[in-house]
């Protein structure tokens, strides 16, 4: 693997999932260290042990999972680890003129004073720009940066990208996305199985160009059949029924604030909002994992309260969860186990109160081939695949079971192009023949892919539905930063 890396541009970098793209980047952020080949910067060879290293020599790299601490502000963030201190105590005062100098300097709005967990999530995105720039970053990584915005928000990102790279920054910008990568990026780099297999200029491809190059001609195919869309049939019987729904999140305070909802058989209905506003308590409350303090609702035919992880997937509720190694699968066990979990005592993982080993390898290796998980060994454990195969199983395993009610949060996070195609069909598949499904996913652009209706969540309220295809990708992104509902 080869990539050069030039002052003052914005680089993208495309490539399926396991193409190579992170551990490239962890190789450059001093995370990993390289068996052979080197790294070279101003033309002399380096060795980057550590992001220390990494950060010493001017490399600033911004995860997809943010790496704050909520309960610290602005500033105290941004210096963490390299605090200025007066008399062996941190200068706060100090911390927070270097950091709002630090701000103006490259044109951040951000107030410095305020605590992280009281900002939106493309502030805080901003404050992890402004943390690696506060460092010295002449070369920035940000990977999957617009995974939980809005489109607002994104856009907003994009002129902070371009701003950077006008004052002589390089930017170095991992994306699924491609649409954005080519309206913003000088350069794309495409990577495909641990190789650099092309570059192009934006103005010269396509992203139907960008993704063929991506996963092979071969594979581009069954993509593109993977992509065209099952025609929705009318919906059916209400599966899902719930008015004025009320709960707590994790920290006690409400997080659902009279949520009113209905789910029909054969329809895919979308939930909307930036991330933390009622989203995950939401699926937790029809999947059984989170108790209503008030509402009420039938689900599947029975009342909604009161239910439990158990018999919410014995009346036929399946779930793919946000954190699919909290909720989802037991790392430690193998692929064919984790296939297994939740039907461990059916057909054809067992036979009668024996395990159907047989049946189980099969079955298991059966879905894994439909799936395109890589490696396709059922005997692996789990945690020897990478995130986006792990999340492969974890959407094979709940759609093989034909739930009746199926909610999905964040089906596709990590998945490359191919990956998010192919899972798009398989539950437009499920829709046909008759699966009700929530999907909750912070890409809007999923959103409006899939749903046929679409609730819009801001602070525990919805603040807007819309019905396909009466979507205005504006207004929407209106409703998540809680606009009031107008004429919808």
């Amino acid at each position: 693997m080869s990539l050069d890396i030039r002052e003052g541009e914005l680089l993208a970098v495309v490539g399926e999932n396991g193409a190579g793209k992170s551990s490239l980047m962890n190789v450059l952020y001093g995370l990993y260290q390289p068996d052979s080949g080197e790294v070279s910067m101003d033309g002399a060879p380096v060795r980057l042990k550590s992001p220390r290293d990494a950060i010493a020599r001017g490399i600033g790299m911004v995860h997809q999972h943010f790496m704050l601490v909520p309960t610290l502000t602005v500033a105290e963030n941004v210096v963490l680890g390299r605090e200025p201190t007066r008399r062996g105590l941190l200068d706060h005062e100090r911390a927070i003129r270097e950091v709002s100098e630090t701000c103006a300097k490259f044109g951040f709005a951000l107030d410095v004073r305020a605590r992280v967990d009281t900002l939106t999530v493309g502030s805080q995105q901003k404050v992890e720009i402004v943390k690696a720039l506060h460092r010295g970053a002449r070369v920035l990584v940000l990977d999957e940066p617009t995974a939980v915005l809005t489109p607002q928000e994104s856009d907003e990102l994009a002129r902070v990208m371009r701003g950077l790279v006008a004052q002589g920054r390089t930017v170095v910008l991992i994306s699924h996305k491609l649409k954005e990568v080519l309206g913003v990026a000088d350069r794309i780099a495409v990577m495909r199985r641990g190789r650099h297999v092309a570059e192009v200029r934006p103005a010269e491809t396509s992203a139907s160009d960008l993704a063929a190059l991506m996963v092979g001609e071969t594979q581009r195919a069954s993509s593109t059949e993977a992509q065209a869309s099952t025609a929705a049939s009318p919906a059916g019987e209400v599966l899902l029924e719930a008015q004025g729904l009320q709960a707590r999140g994790d920290n006690g305070q409400p997080a659902l604030r009279g949520v009113d909802l209905t789910v029909r058989a054969g329809e895919i209905v979308g939930i909307a909002g930036v991330d933390g506003n009622g989203q995950r308590e939401l699926a937790e409350v029809l999947t059984g994992l989170r108790a209503l303090t008030s509402g009420q609702g039938t689900l599947l035919g029975r009342k909604l309260t009161g239910l439990t992880p158990a018999e919410a997937r014995a009346r036929g509720v399946g779930h793919v969860p946000e954190d699919r190694l909290r909720r989802a699968v037991v790392k430690a066990l193998s692929v064919e186990e984790n296939v297994a979990l939740g039907r461990h005592n059916q057909p054809p993982f067992a036979r009668g109160p024996w395990i159907d080993f047989k049946g189980r390898r099969e079955r298991a290796t059966e879905l894994l081939a439909a799936f395109d998980v890589r490696p396709p060994e059922p005997t692996l454990p789990l945690q020897a695949l990478s995130g986006g195969n792990q999340q492969k199983v974890v959407v094979a395993r709940e759609l093989d079971a034909k739930p009746r009610l199926l909610v999905v949060v964040q089906p596709t996070r990590g998945l490359d192009i191919g990956a998010v195609a192919q899972v798009h069909a398989r539950l437009r598949e499920a829709r046909a023949q008759g699966t009700g499904v929530v999907l909750v996913s912070l890409d809007l652009e999923e959103v409006l892919a899939l749903a046929d209706r679409v609730y819009v969540l801001f602070e525990g309220r919805v603040t807007g539905e819309f019905t396909r295809p009466d979507y205005d990708e504006r207004e929407l992104g209106r409703r998540m930063l809680g606009a009031e509902q107008g004429h919808g």
